[in-house]
């Protein structure tokens, strides 16, 4: 024996299905703002470590110059020769010095 309830069964399932459909929009909207910050928390690690890698390519680039300043004399020599001018008893130094310009304007 089959009673039919008619459009009744119809509302009650349609209820239901969207009773569970809030539930799931709400839960949802509860972790949408925890979903965003781990997006943006993310992106920020990703800078850092682009950062990092600049710094460390950086810094390995500084300690081969200061392992060449301690242990290689001809490193030394040539840096006082070009920032202070120096040169051996015997050598003649000759600067150049760049041409001016006429800069002014009409």
């Amino acid at each position: 024996m089959s009673v039919d309830l008619g459009i009744w069964n119809k509302l009650t399932k349609l209820v239901v299905g969207l009773v569970v459909l809030a539930v799931v929009l709400l839960i949802g909207m509860c972790y949408l703002p925890v979903i965003k910050e781990n997006e943006r928390m993310r992106r920020q690690i990703m800078i850092f470590q682009d950062q990092i890698q600049r710094e460390e390519a950086r810094s390995r680039e500084l300690q081969m110059q200061l392992d060449a300043l301690q242990h290689d004399p001809k490193t030394v020599e040539r840096l006082t020769r070009e920032k202070l001018g120096y040169a051996r008893p015997d050598e003649t130094v000759v600067r150049f010095e760049a041409p001016a310009t006429n800069t002014a304007g009409r």
